[in-house]
Parts: C-alpha cells; structure tokens; sequence
C-alpha cells in the first residue's frame, strides 16, 4: 500500500511574504553584510535586497516576537512564545544555529539586547514578574536573573558606555540596573517635576550617563543617571514605538508615522513623515526603525518595510508588504498564470506574483474577506464575506461586477464549476447557494442537506455533481445545478473529481492520525499530476501524503514555519508552489515543489538543521512499514521503570506520618543492634534490559552493575567492591577515556548519575535536576571532560555536563520513542549520536541547547530501529547496530551502506585502534576490519567451549550478546542471561559472574551445615550456589515452571521447591534430579518448611489459602490447614515439629497443630514462650518494632532469625535490608538499614552459622551475599549503614537553648499584639482620591498590600502638583546598639589588625573602631541578617559576606551579600 510510506517528494520555502509589526517593535536590522533581518511567523528572514532573494531560520517552534542584533552584526537572537519558550542565537549568513537559550522563561521573550562586546545577552519573560535574565549566550547559561517588574517591559537595552549597567522601561516605569556578581539590581528612574509619570515605550542609551527614552505621549524623556533632568516636548505627536541609536546619532519612529533623525546630542536634523509620501496612507504607525549610513529602514505596524535613502527621503521604497492585522483566511491560485490571491479580516484582498515574488494589486473592500476564487479563465475574482454578501471583481483592474448578499452568516468557501458555468456558494449557516456565471450571476439552484456550516466544496469534471464538508465532518454530494442529494454509493463511485480540497472523504482518510475525531485540519489540496496531497491544519505544519491516501495514519513529511493555524493552502496552477496562509500570523508561505526525480541530484536537501521536530521529518505515525520488533527488543520497549513510591518520597511520607511518630517515640524504643553487615559477594549481572555496560578498568578489573550497586571485579583473586551510592537500580554505564572513573545513571523521580573513582570507589560528582524517572544512556567525551546523558521521560531528553563542575551544558528532546545509546563524537567534543527505536539522530550543542539531524537514510535502507552506535576513524564517520542484525554505516547524517554482521539483532559494537567487534542477539562475537568490508574472525559461545577455571555453569549456547568490551588480551562479553563470559583470543571461554535471567526471584534457602544456598526464580531454574571462597553456581536445573520457594531438608540431602502452578517437587540436594513430585493446588506454592529434627513432615503454603502437610517418609498429604482469609505468605515450625505459624496476605497471624491442621488460637503473650525451630515471620507482638512510620505504603515481604535468636534481618518492598534487635516489640524499633538491592528484597536468609546474610532481589535477580560482623569483631570504621528512620529525645541529649534555636521561624508575621494601641491611619494607608489612570482601570499588577519592604512612592497625583511641600531633610545612621546573638553563631570578627570589630544587628553589617567608639554601617540589606564571615584569604582582604532572611512573598532566593568593609 503505498500510503504506507511518505512521499518521495519534498517542499522548500522559498519566499515568505509579510513582516511582523503588530505587537513587536525594534524588531529590523541591517546585517554586516548590508542584508536586512526580520522575522514573521516562527520565521527569521534574512534579506537581500540586492539579489532579491531570502533566506529563512526555523529554528523556532512557535511565534517569534523579538530580535537583536549583535555588535558585530552577523549574529542574530530571536526569541519566541511558548509554554516553554527559548531564545536562538543564529548566524545571518549561514542560517544556522549558535546556541540555544532555555529553561528560564516562561509564556514568551518579550525583548532582548547584547552587550557592547556582545559576550553576553539580556532577556525580558513575559511572565507575571517579567524576569530580567543576563546570559553567557555562548555556553548557554544564565548568569542572573531578577524580577523585572509587575508590568509590562517594552524595551531593554545594555549602557553602552558604562560596564555592567541595563535600562529597562515598559509600562510607567523606567528602571535602571547593575550586574554585580550575579545579583541584578534594579533603581527606579525619578521623574519628580520634569516629566509626568509616563509608560516609556523604548530607550537608547548615550555617554556621561546619560538615556533617552521615548514616552507614549510622544515626548522624548532625557536621564542622567536615575533622574529625569529634560523632556524634549512634541518629538512626535503620538507615542514613540521605536529608537534605534547609531555612529551618526538617534532615529525614532512613532505612532504618527513619521520618521525622526537626531544628532549626537539629541539636537533634531530632519523630519520624514511617511504618510505624506506616494506611498504612504493615514494611519500609518512606525514599529520599527533602523539608520546605518545613508539609509534608513522602516518597519510598520501593517506589515510594510520601507527603505528610506536620506537624501532622497520623500521617496521612500517599499521592499515589503504583507497583511495587516487580522485572520487570514481566503486563498485562491490564478487557472493559467504564476498568481495567488489572498484576503484578509484587513478587508483587503492582494494578488501576489509567484515569479517576481511581488505584490502586484491590492483592493480594499467594505467587509473582512473570508474566501476567494477565481473562474476558469482567470476573468473573475469571486470573493466571501464575513457578513454573508459576495462580491465578483474583474481580475484585470479590480473593479465591481456584481455584488450580493443572500445569506447572513460568514460565507467560509465558494468555488467556480469547471465549465464556468456555476458558482457554489457554502455558508455558516450550512447551506450551499448555486448561481449562474452567464446570467449575471442569478441563484439557481440551493443544497440544503448538511446540519452544520460548511467548510470546503469540490465539484466534479464534468460540473455535474459539487461535494461538501461541513463542521460535523459530514460529506455530502449534490446533483447539479438543482442541488438534490446523491445517495447512491454506485453513482458516487463513478464520479470524477475536477479537484480535491475536501478534508473528509475516502481518498483523505489516512490525513487524518490512527484514532482522532478531532478537526483540526483546516485545507487540503490534491495535486492528481504528482499524486501527493499537501495539508495544513492548526498545529502550524504543512504536511505532504501520498494520493490517494486512503488508511487512516498514512506517513507524511511535515514542515514547519507558521506559528499556529495555517487555514488554507493550494497548489498553483502548474504545480511548482505550495501556497500556504498562517491565520493569527497573517504571513503567506511560498513553498517550491521538490519532485522525485529531483530529489536523487540534490542531496543538499537533506533535513535542514532544527530544534523543533520539523522540516520534513518523517511522520510520527504507527509502525506500519517496519519489520515486525525483535522479540527481545518489543520486550524492552514494554519495559517501565515507574516506581509508586521512589526513595526521594520517603522524608515527605514521614513527614506526614509525624504524629504516629509522635505517639510512639513517647515510648522507649528498641535500641539497634550492635551487629552490622557488610556486602561481600553480588551474584548477577544486569544484562536483560541493557547494553554496553561492562568493561575493564585501568588496572584490569572488570567495572559493571547490577541492581543498584556499582560493581568492580578482581578476577584474579575472584573479590569485587562495590560502589553503594545509588538508591535504585542503575540502567546504564560508561567509562572514562582513561578507565579510571565510571559514570553510572539511576531510576528514580529526580534520577541521579554518579561519577565515581573506581581505585577509591568514592563518588566525584552527582549530577541531578534534568532528567525524570530514570537515566538509559550516559556516554564520557574523549577529553573526558563532559558527559551526556538521556532520560527516559516521555521526550527522552539528552544532556550535555560539565560534570566536574556539576553544571549542565546542554538539553534537548530526544525523541518520542525510545532512546538506546548516546554516543559522544571522540574527534568534536560538541558533537553525538543518539540511536533507538527508528530513530538515529545527529546532534551537535549550541550553547544551552542541541540542534538535531534525523540520519538521512534515503534509498539505501528503511527506517529501522538502532540498538548500538560508534563513531569510527574520521569524525564524520558512524556506524549503528539495527535490530535486523545490520550494520550501518553513516558518513555525515547521511545512509552510506549496510552490512548484514547478525542473525538477530546487533546489540553491542565496540570500536577498536583498527577494526571493529560486534555481539548479536544470534550468541556470536564477530572481529571486523576498519570498514565492515570483511569479519576477520567469529567466536560462538558455546558450553563446549568453557575453560576449567568458569566459576559457574553455561545455561545455554549462544546466548544474546548484550555487552562487548575489549582490553588485556581478552574480550569481555556480557550476555542477557546475566553471565559475564571473557573471551581469550585464541578461543576458549572463561564464565566469571552469573546471577538469575529475567523474572523474579523469590526461592531461597541455606543449606543446614554447608555455605551453600539455592534459588528457584520465575526464569525457570533452579540453581545451588557456593557461599565460600570459589563464590560460583554449583549446579543449575530448568524447571517446567516458575518457582518461588525452596527449602532443604535438616539432613540436608533433599530439596524442596514450590512452583507457580501450585505443584511441588523433591529433588536430590546434590544432583538436583527428581525424588517426588505433588500437584494439589491451583495457585502459586508460596513457602514451602520441612518439619525440625529429623524433616518428617513438610508444609506447603499456596495462594489458595491453604497450608498442607505431607509426610515425607510415606509421600502422603495427611493434613490441610484452613481457615486463612488471604494469600499465605510466611510459614514458620516450631521446635518440637508440632506446631506451624502462619503469615497471611490480610496480615493475620494464625497457628495450627500439625499434621492434622486443626486451628489453634494462641493469646499473644503465649507465643513469645514457645520455641520457634525458625523465624521468618513478619506479624506478631515480637517483630512489631520491624514496621516502618510509613507501613501502609511499603512492606516488610521477608525476616530471618539469627540462631542465637538476638538479631533479625528484614527486607522491604524499598529495597532495604535492616538488622533489628530480637525481640522488636514496641512500634518502630531502631534498626541498620543497608542499600544495595532496587526495589523489592523478596528474601532474606542467614546461613547455618550466621556468619552470612543472604538476600535476593525481586526484580533485580540478584542474589547478594553480606558478611556479619559481630560486635566484637568491628573495628572502628565508619558504618556503612544508615541508622533508623526518627531519633527520640534521649538520642544526644538536650538542651532548651538549642530546642529552642531549632523551632525559631524566621517567616515573615505580623506583630501578635499591638505594643501600644494605635489610632488612625498611617499616611501610606490613608484612602487617596483614585487618579484617572486607575479609574479606568489602567494600573495593573498593584503591589500586595501586606509587605515589609518600604512603601513604594506613591504615584504623582493631579490635584496636588500646584502645593509647596518642605523639603524632606536626610536621615543618616549614627549608632546602632545591639547586637544579635540570641540565635546567631561565630558572627563576630576582628579586621584591620584588630583595630576594628565586624558584626551585624538587625539588617545592618557594623563596623565598629575599637579606640574611637565609632561606627560605620552596611546597609544594602532589606531584612534580618543571619550570618556574618569574613575572608581570610590574604588576596581578599577585608571582604565580609553576610545573609538575609527574606519575605515568603517574594519567590526569590534569600540574598547573600559580598562586601568590602574598609
């Protein structure tokens, strides 16, 4: 089916007609290059007017409102709208990306200005505080940021002539700010008597202090430093929009339309009125102005640019125009000739040259335009109207034929039948009029079958029958001219259609996605020649399909520019355009059709380079076209690492478990045990849901991960050490260049990365904050400086670090599907790959962001899913793993050939000095040559080929490859089934680790009198493993079935293990063959206890909630234990054989007499006395202490009893093993908790001599091994256990100077009494006469009412200016006594020798002189001071830092203050 793939044809923009002048000013410039740069849409322009030709930056996903242009005046920023808006630095030359600014503002970038020597940028949001952000644009990061006001800001602009000094000015403010450190801070200008308090609309900023601003009266306000001294009166007659400063002085552009030149000292030169040239008009409003030399360019607020040469001014020239405000709506092609036609809500309709690309006639109308056509021969122009009229001009001159309005709702399409005979009219109001062309355009004919307003109309070749959609989606056909309904499916079939712009129908079914019912494609245009169909609905994307394109989800290339709903779109008549109009953007799109067998010569047409997911990427539908996914692969992509309670949730869930706590730590808790343990032996290794993840360090031990622990591996000596500073399960790892350090990525709300040193395993650096729920992929850079990581959010999002520093270079959305592998380029340290589910995307950083290049794979290949990616010899070059087992090889972004390497997917790629290894899902490690060209040697894992010294066994040949490292003479392999394998070169194959494969693991038990231990886990095997020195799997056996519980019995020789079914088996201990088997139950068997002494009896707990009891001896069931109302969990003999505990999943804890399985009730104070032959119980009074505060959101799944009956060991649904002291009576005993396993501990078992703890994961499969030290035996070395969960008063002591410090609240409150009653009103407060402005409502955002910094001055008000005021005299601080000591520490400092005495009291730093008694003061803080240090470095002599609280109001961070004190 063809649809199922896009179409091989391609669109390129080639002109956009238009400039954005309504709500955005200084927005004009003219590059080095004497190129002008503007923006429309989400478009920046760049234009020559020389060659008459553009070029287009997309990098912008959304409306872009601001421009600024650098010192050098080759580099452009522009920054857009958007819930996540971010600012692009690009060059006007090349068109393509620098940096990328983002993460900061919200809603929009209202203005933005470089500095003097454009290092760094300054950016206005359009949030509610209107935050003033300075950038180091280069690396992408923010230097400051401040609240720029509570209204609006129009303009900001760097002092030119003074470092680290800003104006900003907006709506009745004008402010003036420094940058010192990364404080900004702001003064308001003063206007006193000078100057009304005005809205200042723009600025520039001149020498000796001194600003000029524009105002809305249209007065020019002069400023040396914060005080207006002058107003230049009548500058324009209206508001002044624009100012731009240059070598020869200032231009400014007002709302009058004319034009201003002044000299350096704002002296006026000339006046240029705009609307009194030729082609000027009244209500002409300047947005924009730019002066360079002779020339002068214009921007108006009706999408108009005019260029302006001095000296001939009354001529000025128009070089653009575009729409004026208003939806866009009406479009229509000329039927012979290169012309379109578009009308607006401006109420103007302009035909435009396809060719010249040119305005060549506009024609204002009465009424707003909301559709056009144009008759076969191109003689009449029909045009809708809003009020429900049509008009019909004459193309030729624009004049009148006929005008008529028979309807009185929006006319939205009317179309000329192809004879020319008919014109059809669609109405809102859901009717379809017919006229006659010939007879002066009289109603024939009227179609009234739809029930909502009509949206497009087709008619068919021969004119015979018209088709219509409406707003309900409903298609209907018409014969004509009569207008009766066609309702047979066969006379439908038949007909011919003269052109295709209706939206629902069945040769446009697949535009529309898989499962939406929405409407939110405005156009389509069917070209039958080519067989494509090009859409444009309200997302802003063009998209072109196949046609016909008949299933529903068809693949399409998309393109992007228009910033929100493009309405209309149409081919020309000859099919070399796409027309395309955006609606709220009013800009028209001209794009040049690409056809296929074009395509093969330009290869240059390859994605051009974008943020936003655009510019004819592939589609985002189904899988359709792909191969079935690998088994494996389909497998991983189900995976999700969603945890309903992550580690970081603990302190909240405690927090609100404060009063249970409170109730209980009244009582004297349990203390911890004196006992710890220490992790000795892991068994497993995380292969099944990840790749590339083992490898050698420097000194030759192996560095891998399993479950949330780092793992080093001597194999030599067969140790390992581990790296404990995760909290959940790692998913990836990577090492550095120098294989000395490890990054390691992990699940978890705010996942971390740790950086880790692999001699000392001490973490260097943990890297927080970009990503969500987990970390898949990390990669070092060559200099081993940077890192790269990818998220497993929904847009899997790449970062760049620093990780040194902790600082994030980079962010991007990666893709929608899931990500493998990033790779960093090992020649460009700003350059990477990422490779997953169909994608392979090429990345490269400009500052805050990374730009992507989807690979272009062309004819060679098809878009398959990539599982492994490495860069090869030259940086251009790359090669990926696909999951059909090719290899492909990239040059630049693009495809240049694959080589078939794997049966199965290819799941590791290793690059070597000269060749290459791969491993594959097929078990084979293949050896290339440097180009694929030939595989130099292959070595199958095969148990044949395992050398004496494994330490285990091989559950299979031909495992799947996961991992592949190479070093010391060997190749590392690591394989899904969780074996690490090393590979010599000449053959044979050593088994290092191995732990469980995929599914749970439940079963454990020890072995009565050996170090032994076997597992049974949900992969179907069950397995003994050695707990001594040799650490390895003495035996495995595949099952039939899962199995989640074992147990040996006391002579040790047999084995029992429940299975998932609800049958059991008995195996030989040794042998591990069958010695009986039993299948009584239905569900799965969940613990499984011989009976003490000599194992006469065994009982087998099932899901049922059933125990049963069998006789070994005669294998007979002699008895069944009912009565439970849940699941059985833990079942528990007691000494004498006689007696069962039971655990159930209602949290009951029951008893009954064995074997006959009659209940018992036991009072709870009797159950302490009985002797219990083991405890894994987790209910009853002894072990009430092991549940933690937050109980209801976590369970204790499992506990065992040392021998000596002194220390239990628990495990939890949160991954913790805990140590408690035996009994654990009494409501949250004190434990030691250790982190290692990832989420659910589902065992725990201590072995026959306690000197070992054995613990397995759930879904980490591993099998973990603790050595236990007993009191005596630590030395004192630092725990590596946390202790508990809350500490009791009568932990360290107390102290009421101390309690009393720790419960001050510094938050801001209001005095709780009045000191002394008070009358009146406070002056500040008193009601004033509201002025104009706020009768009607005009000042927005007023301060909160309640606040402890100083009342702002009042707005100037009418009535008062006339009346004398006494001057106000100056307070200056003298003395200030106190000092604050109550609360505060080490806040007293000697400096100068000892001469002077530096503290702090209230909001004020002192300097005191000891020998005169005299003071100085620091005073730049608003609250409360804290702290106080002073620098000892003999570099920084006398600098004083100190630290304020600050109000709850303000969503700032609490100031801290740097000061030199002389």
């Amino acid at each position: 089916m063809a649809a199922r793939s896009a179409p091989s044809c391609h669109l390129r923009l080639e002109w956009v007609y238009g400039y954005r002048g309504h709500q955005c000013r200084n927005n004009l410039y003219y590059t080095a290059a004497k190129e002008i740069v503007y923006f429309v849409a989400g478009v920046g322009v760049v234009y020559s007017p020389r060659e008459h030709r553009q070029k287009f930056y997309r990098g912008h996903s959304d409306d872009i409102i601001s421009l600024a242009l650098h010192p050098e005046r080759v580099l452009v920023a522009t920054g857009q709208v958007g819930k996540e808006p971010y600012i692009c630095v690009w060059d006007s030359y090349t068109v393509q990306t620098v940096s990328v600014l983002k993460d900061v503002h919200t809603h929009g970038i209202a203005c933005l200005a470089f500095d003097l020597d454009g290092q760094r940028l300054v950016s206005v949001g359009l949030d509610s505080k209107n935050a003033v952000c300075v950038w180091d644009w280069k690396r992408g990061r923010m230097l400051s940021m401040a609240p720029g006001h509570t209204d609006r800001i129009f303009d900001i602009s760097w002092d030119l002539y003074q470092p680290n000094k800003l104006v900003s000015c907006g709506v009745k403010h004008i402010k003036f700010w420094s940058l010192c450190g990364n404080a900004l801070t702001p003064k308001r200008g003063v206007f006193g008597k000078t100057g009304d308090l005005q809205t200042i609309l723009c600025l520039a900023c001149a020498r000796d202090e001194l600003t000029y601003s524009g105002a809305l009266n249209g007065d020019i306000y002069v400023w040396k430093g914060i005080n207006l001294i002058r107003t230049i009166q009548g500058a324009h007659t209206a508001g002044i929009f624009s100012m731009n400063a240059c070598e020869e002085g200032f231009a400014t552009g007002g709302r009058d339309g004319c034009i201003r030149l002044w000299d350096l000292t704002f002296k006026p030169i000339t006046v240029i009125d705009l609307r009194e040239t030729e082609q000027g008009y009244k209500g002409l409003s300047v947005r924009s102005v730019c002066w360079r030399g002779d020339h002068i360019l214009v921007g108006t607020q009706d999408s108009e640019i005019f260029e302006i040469v001095v000296h001939e001014r009354n001529k000025p020239f128009l070089i653009m125009q575009g729409h004026c405000e208003g939806e866009l709506w009406a479009l229509a092609v000329h039927p012979t000739k290169p012309l379109a036609v578009t009308g607006s809500d401006d109420r103007s309709v302009r035909i435009w040259s396809l060719v010249d690309h040119a305005l060549i006639a506009r024609c204002n109308m009465e009424e707003p335009i909301r559709c056009a056509a144009v008759n076969v021969d191109g003689i009449h122009l029909a045009l809708g109207m809003k009020d429900g009229s049509f008009t019909v001009l004459r193309v030729r001159d624009m004049t009148e034929v006929v005008h008529i309005k028979d309807r009185k709702e929006a006319i939205h399409e009317l179309k000329y039948s192809p004879d020319g005979t008919y014109l059809a009219v669609g109405c809102n109001d859901s009717s379809v009029d017919i006229y006659g062309v010939a007879q002066r355009y009289k109603k024939v004919g009227e179609c009234a079958g739809s029930l909502s307003f009509i949206t497009h109309l087709d008619w068919s070749s021969d004119s015979r029958y018209l088709q219509t959609n409406d707003g309900s989606g409903r298609r209907l056909l018409y014969r004509m001219p009569g207008g009766k309904e066609v309702t047979s499916k066969e006379e439908i079939k038949a007909v011919h259609w003269a052109s295709w712009t209706c939206v629902s129908g069945l040769e446009v079914n697949g535009i529309w996605p898989k499962y939406s019912d929405t409407n939110d494609i405005n156009s389509v245009d069917g070209n039958y020649v080519g067989q494509v169909l090009v859409t444009a609905d309200d997302y802003g994307v063009v998209k072109l399909f196949r046609y016909p394109c008949l299933r529903k989800g068809a693949k399409f290339r998309k393109y992007i520019g228009h910033s929100a709903h493009v309405t209309n779109v149409r081919w020309s008549h000859d099919y070399q355009w796409v027309i395309s109009i955006g609606g709220a953007d009013h800009s028209v799109f001209q794009w040049k059709f690409i056809p296929e067998r074009k395509l093969k010569d330009a290869l240059h047409i390859a994605p051009q380079e974008s943020l936003a997911e655009s510019n004819s990427d592939e589609s985002d539908s189904d899988l359709s076209d792909v191969p079935e996914l690998d088994s494996e692969i389909e497998q991983e992509t189900q995976l999700t690492y969603h945890r309903q309670v992550y580690k970081e949730d603990l302190p909240q869930l405690k927090e609100q478990c404060k009063e249970k706590q409170k109730s209980a730590t009244s009582k004297r808790r349990e203390r911890a045990p004196g006992n710890s343990i220490r992790l000795h032996f892991i068994h497993g290794y995380r292969g099944y849901d990840c790749r590339s993840n083992l490898f050698y360090t420097q000194i030759g031990e192996i560095v891998y991960h399993v479950a949330a622990v780092g793992v080093i591996y001597n194999r030599q000596q067969n140790t390992q050490r581990f790296y404990l500073g995760h909290d959940d399960d790692i998913l990836c790892l990577a090492i550095h260049p120098l294989k000395d350090y490890v990054a390691t990525g992990q699940v978890g709300r705010d996942p971390s990365i740790h950086v880790w040193d692999t001699e000392t395993v001490k973490p260097l650096s943990i890297l927080k904050g970009y990503h969500q729920y987990g970390v898949c992929a990390v990669d070092f850079s060559a200099d081993g400086k940077r890192l790269a990581s990818v998220g497993i959010d929904d847009s899997h999002t790449v970062v760049l670090w620093d990780w040194k520093k902790g600082e994030k270079l980079s962010v991007a959305r990666g893709s929608k599907d899931k990500i493998f592998v990033v790779k960093m380029n090992p020649y460009v340290p700003d350059k990477l790959i990422t490779a997953g589910i169909k994608h392979m995307k090429f990345w490269r950083r400009a500052g805050g962001g990374l730009i992507g290049r989807k690979g272009y794979i062309g004819t060679l290949g098809k878009n398959d899913t990539m599982m492994c990616a490495v860069y090869g010899w030259t940086e251009e070059m790359a090669f990926s793993g696909t999951s059909t087992g090719d290899v492909c090889i990239w040059r630049d972004i693009f495809l240049v050939k694959t080589v078939k390497a794997h049966d199965g997917p290819v799941f590791s790629m290793h690059a070597l000095e000269k060749g290459f290894v791969t491993g594959g899902k097929d078990g084979v490690v293949a050896l290339w040559d440097d180009s694929f060209e030939r595989c130099l040697k292959t070595y199958a894992i095969k148990r044949a080929d395992l050398a004496p010294g494994s330490k285990g066994l091989l559950l299979e040949d031909n495992p799947s490859i996961r991992a592949i490292s190479l070093g010391h003479g060997h190749i590392l392999v690591g394989t899904k089934n969780g074996e690490i394998l090393e590979v010599d070169k000449s053959g044979p194959i050593t088994l290092l680790v191995q732990g469980h494969m995929e599914g749970e693991v439940w079963g454990l038990a020890t072995h009565p009198y050996l170090p032994i231990c076997a597992t049974v886990s949900d992969d179907k095997t069950l397995r003994i493993w050695d707990l001594s020195p040799s650490h390895c799997m003495l035996a495995v056996r595949k099952l039939k079935k899962g199995g989640r519980c074992c147990c040996f019995s006391p002579d040790g020789k047999a084995l029992a293990v429940g299975l998932n079914d609800g049958s059991f088996l008995m195996a030989n201990a040794d042998t591990l063959e069958d010695l009986v088997s039993f299948h009584h139950r239905k569900d799965i068997i969940s613990d499984i206890q011989f009976s003490p002494g000599s194992g006469k009896y065994l009982a087998v707990a099932s899901h049922d909630n059933f125990i049963d009891i069998y006789n070994v001896v005669s294998s007979k069931r002699v008895g069944i234990c009912k009565g439970a109302t849940s699941y059985i969990t833990h079942i528990d003999w007691d000494t004498r054989g006689k007696l069962l505990q039971v655990n159930t999943g209602a949290k009951e804890q029951l008893f009954f007499e064995a074997p006959r399985g009659k209940k018992q009730t036991i009072p709870s104070v009797e159950v302490e006395k009985i002797s219990w032959a083991s405890w894994t119980s987790v209910l009853g009074l002894c072990c009430e202490g092991i549940w933690p505060i937050i109980g209801e959101v976590t369970d204790v799944t499992a506990s065992c009893l040392t021998s000596d009956k002194m220390v239990l060991a628990t495990g939890d649904d949160l991954g913790f093993v805990k140590l408690f002291r035996y009994p654990a009576k009494g409501k949250f005993a004190k434990f030691k908790k250790y982190v290692a396993h990832s989420t659910h501990v589902t065992n725990v078992r201590w072995t026959y001599d306690d000197s070992m703890l054995v613990t397995l994961g759930g879904a980490d499969m591993s099998l973990m091994v603790w050595t236990n030290e007993m009191e005596s035996y630590r030395e004192k070395k630092s725990c590596d256990s946390e202790e508990s969960d809350i500490d009791s008063e009568e932990d360290g002591g107390y102290d009421s100077d101390v309690t009393r410090e720790n419960e001050i609240s510094y938050t801001i409150r209001a005095l709780s009494t009045n000191i002394r009653p008070m009358l009146g009103i406070k002056p500040h407060l008193q009601q004033k006469e509201p002025s104009v402005d706020e009768r009607q409502g005009v000042v927005r955002g007023s301060r909160p009412p309640v606040s402890r910094a100083p009342p702002q001055p009042e707005k100037l008000q009418s009535n008062n200016v006339g009346k004398k005021k006494r001057p106000i005299e100056d307070l200056v601080l003298e003395l200030a006594f106190g000092y604050r000591g109550r609360d505060c520490r080490n806040n007293v400092h000697y400096l100068n020798d000892g001469d002077d005495i530096i503290y702090h009291t209230a909001s004020v730093g002192i300097l005191h002189n000891v020998a005169t008694g005299t003071q100085s003061f620091y005073q730049e803080h608003n609250d409360d001071i804290l702290c106080l240090t002073v620098n000892q470095h003999p570099k920084f002599i006398n600098i004083v830092a100190t630290g304020q609280v600050i109000q709850q109001t303000c969503q700032l961070q609490p100031h801290l203050c740097t000061s030199g004190m002389r």
